[in-house]
């Protein structure tokens, strides 16, 4: 069985990944939003990714995202 070009040698777990400063789009045949994302790893490598998303997922975050801007806002104002 080969081993998948993209895995080997990877031997560093991922620590966090990152939004790059890029549009996000979407791709409507697809029907698919799409993140361009920083993947950074235990040995300091980074490498570029994308986070794909549906529609359903889009709309999960943004709801997520809404309410966190809030929590942040409240704790603004409440001297945190």
């Amino acid at each position: 069985m080969e081993e998948n070009t993209a895995v080997q040698g990877a031997s560093a777990s991922v620590t966090h990944v990152t939004p790059l400063k890029r549009d996000a789009t979407y791709d409507h045949r697809a029907q698919e939003a799409v993140l361009g994302i920083q993947v950074h790893h235990t040995d300091g490598r980074s490498t570029q990714s994308m986070l794909v998303l549906s529609p359903d997922q889009v709309e999960l975050y943004a709801i997520q995202f809404e309410q966190l801007i809030a929590k942040r806002e409240r704790a603004r104002q409440a001297g945190r």
